[in-house]
């Protein structure tokens, strides 16, 4: 009898893929610069753009990456400081502190 064929693998969904396997599978893709510095989300997103698949992107205000949060919550921090610095209305530097700290909650219930 005949050796039977190995079937190829289905590819794994890229939801189901671990982080490790998603960079395997961008390097391989070639296209992707920066693979090794990116998390899972980041990943698939990448994946998705270059393979051209419609994403299921959804805005919502839990889905917005950690990094994109920290960056914001910084630079509320820095307008904070300017408007102390510039001698602003108490009532604007509690806005800027208030803003800063909602978005730095965030990044906690995002973690």
């Amino acid at each position: 009898m005949a050796k039977k064929e190995r079937k190829e693998k289905k590819e794994k969904p890229l939801d189901k893929m671990t982080a490790t396997e998603l960079r395997k599978y961008a390097l391989d893709l070639g296209e992707i610069v920066g693979v090794h510095g990116m998390n899972k989300e980041e990943l698939m997103a990448a994946v998705k753009k270059v393979k051209g698949l419609a994403g299921e992107e959804q805005k919502s205000a839990e889905n917005v990456s950690m990094r994109d949060l920290k960056e914001k919550a910084k630079e509320m921090r820095g307008k904070k400081l300017e408007a102390i610095a510039a001698g602003e209305p108490q009532q604007k530097i509690d806005i800027l502190r208030r803003r800063a700290n909602r978005l730095k909650k965030r990044t906690r219930r995002a973690a």
